[in-house]
């Protein structure tokens, strides 16, 4: 028997129709993944199923769909994503802020400082301090910061600055 089909309708559409939509909504879930890791893994096969379903929406078999959609997941992972993965860690210098910008900085002290306190002035600003040996500085000796103990400064007397040996001069 054959079926008659009423002019102006539309037979059902069929399963391999919509195929596209299942591979789009994969691509989804695994771009969502992605944010959970943040190690592009996901998003490369994100990229390999939304091959899928362009492959799908282009009417290929499923079979080739698979092949679509895996070839191009395997060319991201091991073509493309080391390439990101590198520039994503490299590194630049680390900028210290705050108080942790302070160790290393000299300063002046402006009230004697012993182990239990005293004011050093430090790039403008006044700040509490004590020695951490418990040795006593005069007002105007140099300082430098060994570490910021709260709102302390921990400071000791300046290393020496070594003098660079002077090329010019011929030694025995």
């Amino acid at each position: 028997m054959t079926a008659v089909v009423a002019a102006g309708t539309r037979p059902a559409k069929e399963s391999g129709d919509m195929v596209w939509l299942m591979w789009l909504g994969g691509a989804l879930l695994l771009a969502v993944l992605e944010i959970f890791t943040l190690d592009l893994l996901f998003i490369m096969l994100a990229a390999g199923a939304a091959a899928g379903a362009i492959g799908a929406a282009a009417g290929l078999p499923l079979v080739w769909q698979i092949v679509l959609a895996a070839a191009v997941a395997l060319l991201m992972l091991f073509a493309f994503r080391p390439f990101l993965l590198r520039h994503l860690r490299t590194r630049v210098d680390l900028v210290e802020t705050n108080v942790a910008a302070m160790i290393g900085k000299p300063g002046i002290v402006l009230q004697p400082t012993d182990g239990s306190g005293g004011r050093v002035k430090i790039g403008g600003d006044v700040w509490s301090a004590r020695t951490e040996d418990g040795t006593v500085l005069a007002a105007d000796d140099q300082v430098r910061v060994i570490r910021i103990d709260g709102a302390t400064a921990v400071v000791g007397a300046p290393a020496p600055v070594e003098a660079e040996p002077n090329e010019d001069v011929e030694r025995p």
